[in-house]
């Protein structure tokens, strides 16, 4: 298992409309080349995103910090624990554990087994995991109401018309059920037969939908997400929103993963000539920010953390 990337807190608040690269009619990009060509601290835009790196979590620390009413706790020196206001919803971004990433659960009641989970592990890449944050920071005040039928914000989008209209193609015969990238290298798994629900909500890797990506995205991901069966789809979709994104990512070149450079194609940023690209670069989430951002006022003061003898890790 990969080693934990390191992650900066700092940032305003962006939605994750913000957390993406600008598109490209807006930058005056330079041609397209290998990541081995450049220097380590190059700002590049990647395309598929998917393939990109985990990339910084600043988009998804901004949302949770400046969340109304949220608390946040800090344990065990690398751990970020975050509780809704309503106390239906707990995540945690626990460094040491055996998925890191990010573990977001729902229990209709608040002290009671929940009703759903969802794992992104480490190497997910960040604009698939702010998508599912900010949608879910959204929508829960009202239950979700905006989300669903009739609701402001409601879609006939499904992760199923999503992977459809970007052309990605069921595998013929597979079990579990699994439509994958054109490129083949992401992959939407739907796991079918019975399983009792707590099952899924104890071992991620029974969970009924997974994401993943990597040069092998069945056999060996370079990277999995997991939604039990009860995960809201509108949540889901958000996720498949961002994962099928053809517009490409900001990341630094030096922390594109080796094994993907081959499968990727990077245009360097000459920011030096187009000051509106600064700026949007500024807005993207970045290993390496040069900009000193704030947060914001509202974000919740962490609390005292506590000694604790022992923890349960997913």
């Amino acid at each position: 298992m990969p080693t934990a990337r390191p992650r900066s807190h700092n940032g305003a608040r962006a939605h994750h409309a913000g957390a993406r690269a600008p598109p490209r009619s807006e930058l005056l990009l330079m041609p397209t080349t290998g990541p081995h060509t450049l220097a380590p601290g190059t700002d590049v835009l990647v395309t598929p995103g998917y393939l990109a790196g985990p990339g910084p979590s600043d988009a998804v620390f901004n949302t949770l910090d400046s969340a109304a009413g949220w608390t946040k706790v800090m344990a065990f020196g690398t751990d970020t624990y975050y509780t809704s206001l309503c106390q239906r919803v707990r995540i945690a971004n626990a460094a040491e554990s055996h998925y890191g990433g990010w573990t977001i659960s729902y229990a209709e009641d608040p002290l009671g087994v929940p009703d759903w989970i969802t794992t992104f592990d480490r190497d997910t890449p960040q604009e698939i995991v702010a998508a599912f944050t900010d949608t879910l920071v959204d929508g829960l005040p009202n239950h979700f109401a905006d989300y669903l039928s009739g609701g402001k914000h409601h879609t006939t989008k499904t992760p199923a018309t999503l992977f459809s209209s970007h052309q990605w193609e069921a595998v013929r015969g597979a079990r579990p059920f699994r439509t994958v990238s054109p490129d083949g290298h992401a992959a939407f798994r739907i796991r079918g037969g019975w399983l009792h629900e707590y099952d899924e909500l104890l071992d991620p890797e029974k969970s009924t939908w997974r994401m993943s990506a990597g040069p092998d995205p069945v056999s060996t991901p370079s990277w999995q997400a997991y939604f039990s069966g009860a995960t809201p789809e509108h949540l889901i979709t958000a996720s498949a929103t961002a994962l099928t994104d053809p517009e490409p990512v900001a990341r630094a070149a030096h922390h594109i993963p080796y094994r993907h450079r081959s499968l990727i194609e990077i245009r360097p940023v000459q920011r030096s000539v187009a000051p509106r690209t600064e700026a949007a670069l500024a807005r993207s989430p970045r290993t390496e920010s040069k900009h000193a951002l704030q947060l914001p006022a509202t974000a919740a003061t962490p609390l005292t953390p506590r000694t604790v003898g022992s923890r349960r890790q997913r």
